[in-house]
């Protein structure tokens, strides 16, 4: 089971659970740099899509300050503000 798709839903629900400080990390948001890149087959489509999104809700929420670091497949680290 892929879970880079769920990832969005994991966000909300980590923000949900969480008070200030703590510390959210997601690893492989970059899955194989596909998530950079023009990539576009049907069969991760679904996933890149997924982890776009959570990309983009953790870095313009303005309760969250995040980094995106390029090691591996991605890890995307995010404090509570």
């Amino acid at each position: 089971m892929q879970l880079n798709g769920k990832y969005p839903f994991f966000l909300s629900e980590a923000l949900r659970m969480s008070k200030q400080g703590t510390l959210i990390i997601a690893d492989n948001v970059l899955y194989k740099g596909y998530v950079m890149s023009d990539y576009n087959k049907h069969k991760q489509r679904t996933a890149v899509r997924n982890l776009r999104e959570y990309i983009k809700k953790a870095l313009e929420d303005p309760k969250l300050e995040s980094e995106i670091l390029e090691i591996g497949d991605g890890l995307c680290i995010s404090k509570v503000l």
